[in-house]
């Protein structure tokens, strides 16, 4: 076969290697087929798949060796084998580097990707003309078999994964002290039964999983997703301490399993030296050092955990905040937030540790308020919610407002720091902030000479914008040519970019898409970044521009700045990564003339569009059709006729026609009638 051809069938930039396509699809499929060492997790749809591949891996071989040229449809049908199997490369080594816990617990989420892939699979094959291909029976045979099981297949879930995964999330709950019959102790020898099956059986196991959860946690934190941080943090504990529990203290050489022997048989038979006198067993025995709280140096009762990571008991930990302190006591780091998540985990270790050593669960200096106590505490409690906090934060903010009006360049810059800081988590926080006037002195310091400034003071009006009410103050403060000036030419891409954002923000309300876009100088600016800025920014000013375009005076506005091409450029640049994002700003701007215009004439759109009815996602598939179904309707004939000459437009639509959104799948069938009218209809030669 003729590399040359096959090196320039590109379908999309990105979507295809630059060398010969039976080459890298034999390369990939073998990287699939040699991964060893499988996680514990999705062992079967690993398995299944990796099995398909194998067998697709034999028909590239033997294609290659035929060395007989290709019909058009069967190299469609290998460019999208080849994205089926990169996707499965990626997931297999997700899956392999994802803590097993946390897998365990999104097994349906993962599952369910494994499946998207081979039914994808499936509709590939729909279009591999085998009658044509110069390959052997069996090979045939073989692959209408595949075919045959990929369209026929259902999700698979391992039911033995399954009851680990119940058995986990009733020690989790056992765990969280709600059962107050069997007091909420973990059964180690059935954590130790879990954690063996899932490959924890050694210390460097359970480390190896600690720091693995660790990484995960990071990745969620700033999501807003603070329960799923939570539950990490839970399985963090139950790991960390079921470790020590489970494992005798050894040197941190003892890392084999035959010099780590269990406890889990006796851990609930100890018993007290009987040569130990009355006086000596009232007293209170040593408590371990993970129990003790690192600012009291007390035992945890109540731990929770702060964003920082580390775990302090509940009481200690307020009056520290309470206090207007913002940093973690242990590790000096700034918190991000002042949510005080529980420690379920170590709670549950702290109450049975008291109950093994004879030691009142309940401080008797405080049994009486904590009979009082709600039993059962909201995952995540708000420091903020206590008017104590939220009068430290009235006076932190006051004080550093009144910084930003009088104080030194130096003390001004600290100040606005402080405020950012202190406005990017919490409704509350964002409420007093702007209720003590800091919005007009941040609106003044947008025009600083002084870098930093500039950029603490935009991104602290982008936080602030997150709460509604501020929105208003934050227009009627006459902000939005300040912040069109730091969009334009900010002093670093971060403030242009915080710029971006905060117009996005804002242009949520109806009354302020008016307001910017009546600004000359606003939607010009959004498209200087759109070519300019990071990947991030880029989103930020296409998310902007689509919120502004939503007013329909606006849409010419967008056009005329230049959108069109440049987001046609964007589409076709694999490294900017807004395809959706781009995708959404074009088919609301098919709603106006000129938008419409713009779109018809841009060169190249329409076979993109159709190569992203196979490749996109759901939202980038619907517009991609949006925009198909458009151009059809207000150019007829011409486009139609273009996309009828195109292999791959109607497998597309029939694909999506069949298994799209709703939303997909309603415009696919009404461009289907489309261009069978045009089909069915005399026309002239083009």
């Amino acid at each position: 076969m003729n590399d040359d051809v096959l090196s320039t069938m590109m379908i999309s930039p990105g979507l295809l290697p630059t060398g010969s396509l039976l080459d890298s699809l034999i390369h990939v499929s073998n990287e699939v087929g040699s991964m060893e060492k499988f996680p514990f997790i999705n062992i079967r749809n690993i398995s299944s798949m990796i099995r398909r591949i194998k067998l697709l891996s034999s028909l590239f071989e033997e294609i290659q060796v035929t060395d007989t040229p290709l019909p058009p449809p069967s190299i469609l049908c290998l460019t999208e084998l080849f994205s089926v199997i990169s996707r499965v490369k990626v997931l297999i080594q997700e899956s392999k580097d994802r803590s097993s816990l946390w897998g365990l617990i999104q097994l349906e989420f993962i599952s369910n990707q494994f499946y998207v892939l081979v039914k994808e699979m499936g509709r590939a094959l729909d279009i591999l003309p085998l009658k044509l291909l110069n390959i052997t029976t069996d090979i045939r045979e073989q692959v209408e078999l595949l075919h045959k099981q990929a369209k026929r297949t259902e999700l698979l879930i391992d039911p033995r994964e399954l009851q680990r995964r119940e058995q986990l999330l009733q020690v989790m709950a056992n765990n969280s002290l709600q059962n107050k019959q069997n007091k909420g102790f973990i059964d180690f020898g059935k954590v130790e039964e879990i954690l063996s099956s899932i490959g924890l059986r050694t210390p460097s196991d359970y480390d190896g999983e600690i720091s693995k959860l660790e990484a995960e946690a990071q990745n969620q934190a700033g999501t807003g997703g603070l329960i799923v941080v939570s539950n990490i943090n839970n399985l963090i504990s139950l790991v960390s301490y079921s470790k020590s529990m489970i494992f005798r203290d050894g040197s941190e050489n003892d890392r084999n399993e035959e010099e780590c022997k269990p406890l889990s048989a006796f851990l609930y038979n100890k018993v007290h030296d009987s040569s130990s006198s009355s006086h000596s067993m009232s007293m209170t025995p040593n408590i371990p050092d993970e129990f003790r709280c690192p600012i009291s140096l007390d035992l945890m009762r109540d731990p929770v955990i702060v964003s920082s990571g580390h775990t302090y008991d509940r009481n200690s930990i307020a009056q520290w905040i309470n206090s207007g302190h913002h940093t973690c006591p242990k590790s000096g780091q700034r918190l991000i937030h002042t949510a005080l998540i529980p420690n379920y985990a170590l709670k549950s270790l702290v109450q049975q540790w008291c109950y093994d050593n004879n030691v009142p669960v309940n401080d008797p200096t405080s049994e009486g308020n904590n009979n009082n106590k709600k039993s059962n505490e909201d995952a995540i409690d708000h420091i903020s919610a206590n008017k104590a906090a939220a009068d430290a934060v009235k006076m932190t903010a006051e004080f550093l407002v009144g910084k930003l009006a009088t104080g030194s360049a130096d003390i001004q810059r600290q100040a606005a720091y402080e405020l950012r800081l202190l406005a990017k988590t919490g409704m509350d926080n964002r409420r007093i902030i702007a209720e003590v006037g800091a919005i007009p002195f941040l609106v003044t310091l947008l025009g600083s000479h002084d870098s930093r400034i500039q950029e603490h003071a935009v991104t602290a009006l982008f936080n602030l914008s997150i709460f509604d009410n501020n929105k208003i103050l934050i227009m009627a403060a006459g902000a939005v040519d300040n912040i069109v000036e730091v969009l334009e030419s900010g002093k670093t891409m971060e403030a242009r970019e915080n710029a971006a954002a905060s117009i996005f923000s804002l242009s949520m309300v109806d009354e302020c898409k008016v307001q910017i876009g009546a600004r000359p100088r606003a939607i010009p600016a959004l498209v200087g970044l759109l070519k300019e800025g990071t990947p991030i920014g880029k989103r930020d000013a296409a998310t902007a521009l689509f919120n502004l375009a939503v007013y329909n005076p606006n849409k010419a506005s967008v056009v005329k700045a230049g959108v069109v091409p440049v987001l046609v450029e964007l589409l076709m640049d694999d490294k900017a990564s807004i395809t959706d994002d781009a995708l959404a700003v074009l088919a609301l701007l098919l709603g106006c003339s000129q938008g419409l215009e713009e779109i018809r004439n841009s060169r190249g759109l329409v076979p993109l569009l159709i190569d992203l009815l196979r490749f996109g996602s759901v939202k980038g598939k619907e517009n991609s059709i949006t925009l198909l179904l458009g151009l059809c309707k207000e150019e007829g004939e011409v486009v139609a006729r273009r996309l009828l000459a195109n292999p791959r437009s109607i497998p597309s639509l029939q694909s999506l026609a069949a298994d799209g959104s709703l939303r997909a799948r309603r415009k696919a069938d009404a461009l289907l009638r489309l261009l069978n009218r045009c089909c069915s209809q005399p026309h002239h030669s083009l």
